[in-house]
């Protein structure tokens, strides 16, 4: 293969293959939409039960042009963001701890384990006692759910970093903050934002499930509302703003995965050329 020609390929690659992807993505949403719509005209279910995508939309355009739409979603979103940058710090801090001393380890993870076998259904009823209905009992829970698979993930990322690379960092006479810069931040990146992919969708469950238990504003309220008046349509609208909420955190956090992993990237495409 001519080197020279490496340069002009891939970009038509990447081209090609986003454009396979998104193809792939619009024929799979148009198919699904498609399967509803006459799954509702062949059976002739109430609208109750299982709405048509049209009644879906027009709902989905009442609500966004009476304001409920956004304002339920902006508190939800804002929920999120605030749990997920807590949980993920605590988490981030923590696992740094975990991950250089063993004996902190096996002195925590008792707990840590343990308060991940209790469902997040189970403890939101008593933050919401503790902490009160308001919007930081809601963080509480989403910065919980966010909490465990970032730790891990931190742990994994930080003891994967070869020995011999920390040595060679000692051997320079570096000190703390220059290793953790220049050798374990970036060796654990690519796992740590594994783990920050996880935490951005379960923030979401977070969220709804606090607005569940109490809440007088959001999406999970939202849904509340609408069930107890069988708006079944309303219903669908917030479920799908939930999901296009937690595919855009998704989202944002692959963007900064690329950002930030250009060079692992180049690495290989590197390979992948030779």
């Amino acid at each position: 293969m001519n080197l020279v020609e490496i340069p002009k390929r891939f970009p038509l690659q990447r081209r090609l293959s986003r454009s396979q992807h998104a193809a792939t993505i619009v024929f799979s949403l148009g198919s699904a939409v498609l399967l509803w719509h006459f799954t509702t005209q062949l059976w002739k279910l109430p609208s109750f039960i299982l709405p048509s995508p049209a009644r879906v939309w027009q709902r989905f355009l009442q609500a966004v042009l009476d304001g409920s739409l956004l304002r339920h979603s902006a508190y939800t979103l804002f929920e999120v963001l605030c749990g997920l940058t807590l949980g993920a710090v605590i988490a981030t801090l923590l696992g740094y701890l975990l991950a250089k001393s063993h004996w902190f380890e096996r002195l925590l993870s008792p707990y840590i384990v343990a308060s991940q076998s209790i469902p997040i259904v189970a403890i939101a009823p008593l933050l919401v006692i503790w902490f009160g209905p308001g919007i930081f009992s809601k963080i509480l829970i989403c910065a919980l759910i966010v909490f465990f698979p970032v730790l891990v993930n931190t742990i994994v990322g930080l003891r994967s970093v070869p020995e011999e690379l920390s040595d060679l960092m000692r051997s320079l006479k570096a000190d703390r903050w220059q290793t953790i810069r220049y050798l374990e931040a970036p060796a654990a990146l690519p796992v740590f934002l594994g783990g920050l992919r996880i935490g951005a969708t379960l923030s979401v469950i977070g969220a709804v499930v606090g607005e569940f238990v109490g809440a007088d504003r959001g999406l999970g309220f939202l849904v509340n509302v609408a069930r107890g008046k069988y708006d079944t349509p309303l219903v669908f609208v917030a479920v799908f703003t939930l999901i296009a909420m937690a595919l855009l955190l998704y989202s944002s956090v692959l963007l900064i995965e690329k950002r930030l992993l250009t060079w692992q990237q180049r690495q290989d495409e590197a390979r992948s050329t030779f």
